[in-house]
């Protein structure tokens, strides 16, 4: 038996137990995991280093090695996560609907656990924790298989969850970790109907495209995240400039971040050269439209692809257009319906923007790097949704349940 088989069974076992777990349970078991890995955060950070150090042996960009390192205050945040997770409400057993039928039926629809989760996963280990809390809060067991530049940090946190575990009523069975990162795993994974009610891919465009187009497991499709902003020709030049630096720069490697920024061609006569140099200022490699490369020769010139990347990375498209309907045509054309934003005063051009723009989030003078569960309060999160079934936007508890219909008789028959 393989090592995904086999502990996607021993996930299947606990489910039972699992769905029948009062609220207070659950919790305990959340409160014990973060004061885990506050009690044992030196062995995370020694483990993680180790992950750092494979990163910087093999080339691994900064941008990346960011999005794998651990600290004392990364660590902080993780155990913070779930404790936040402790304070949201139990959506499990919620009464969602409750109604009488002619014939004397009453008919409830609840709220219940998913099942069993499988989550496909790169290069952050705070995933691993995340993910435990929110599947472990909604009555689910997850199968976790992260990539081979985090295994060090994965192997640690999940002993040191499953040490907190056992200190409680919730089975350590519940959380699983695929130890073998070879591409292998991952595709097995895919095939696991029966054992794995649903799949949750969290990585880059070739991952997430790889499970979505070929797992048999029923998919929610999260995160390649294209996002654009839009400066309109009204927008004021402060906000403008601190909209798009932290949409950029904040934290470039993750799926929020700005991949390209739109500008009204009025705004850019005024002030394109402020928006040029504060993005050089902060270290940002800029690639342009012609418009763009023309009034500044400094900007590399973009190519076709260059529009439909992900860079994860300080590097940034601009673009020229010359009203809000091209600004909306690009995003159409370019969009991964991630999160995109307007920063504009004309309220009128604000409502257009969000209106037609289809993705998870549309923002209005904010920020891109909003998109996330903590920011939005629901704690941690499982991933954004890009898709339209099911969930969309970053999931929380409720995305991580089903329903089910009670129906309670007394003796009626169809006729």
């Amino acid at each position: 038996m393989s090592e995904v088989i086999e502990k996607a069974t021993l996930a299947k076992e606990t489910t039972p137990l699992l769905a029948n777990l009062s609220t207070l349970q659950k919790n305990t078991a959340l409160k014990l995991m973060a004061d885990a890995l506050i009690e044992h955060k030196d062995s995370i950070i020694r483990a993680n280093e180790k992950d750092l150090e494979r990163g910087r042996e093999n080339g691994t960009s900064t941008s990346l090695l960011d999005r794998l390192r651990l600290n004392s205050e990364r660590i902080d945040a993780m155990a913070e996560g779930l404790l936040q997770i402790i304070d949201l409400p139990d959506p499990i057993g919620d009464v969602l609907e409750a109604f009488d039928r002619p014939n004397g039926l009453h008919i409830k629809k609840i709220r219940v656990p998913l099942g069993v989760i499988g989550i496909i996963y790169e290069a952050r280990p705070n995933v691993t924790v995340d993910a435990a809390g929110l599947c472990l809060k909604t009555g689910n067991a997850v199968v976790l298989r992260g990539g081979s530049s985090a295994i060090s940090s994965n192997e640690r946190i999940v002993a040191v969850l499953h040490e907190a575990l056992s200190k409680s009523d919730l089975p350590a069975d519940a959380l699983q970790l695929i130890i073998n990162t070879d591409r292998s795993s991952a595709n097995e994974m895919l095939k696991l109907n029966g054992l794995l009610d649903v799949l949750i891919p969290r990585g880059g465009h070739s991952l997430i495209q790889n499970v979505v187009k070929n797992a048999t497991v029923p998919v929610i499709e999260t995160g390649a995240g294209i996002c654009h902003t839009f400066i309109d020709a009204s927008a004021d030049l402060s906000m403008a400039i601190s909209i798009a630096i932290n949409a950029k720069v904040q934290r470039p490697s993750v799926c929020n971040s700005m991949e390209t920024l739109l500008i009204h061609q009025a705004f850019a006569d005024q002030h394109l050269d402020a928006i040029v140099n504060a993005l050089t200022e902060n270290n940002v490699e800029l690639h342009g439209c012609p418009e763009t490369v023309k009034r500044m020769p400094s900007v590399i010139p973009a190519t076709k692809e260059d529009w439909d990347t992900e860079y994860g990375d300080y590097t940034l498209n601009i673009k020229i257009v010359n009203e809000l309907d091209e600004a909306l045509n690009h995003i159409r054309a370019h969009s991964t319906m991630h999160s995109e934003c307007i920063v504009t005063e004309n309220s009128a051009h604000a409502e257009k923007f969000l209106q037609q723009v289809d993705a998870a989030a549309v923002y209005h003078n904010a920020s891109t790097r909003f998109t996330d569960g903590f920011e939005f309060g629901f704690g941690a999160e499982i991933g954004i949704s890009t898709q339209k079934l099911h969930a969309r936007g970053p999931m929380g508890l409720p995305a991580l349940t089903s329903t089910k219909y009670r129906i309670y008789g007394n003796g009626q028959i169809r006729g």
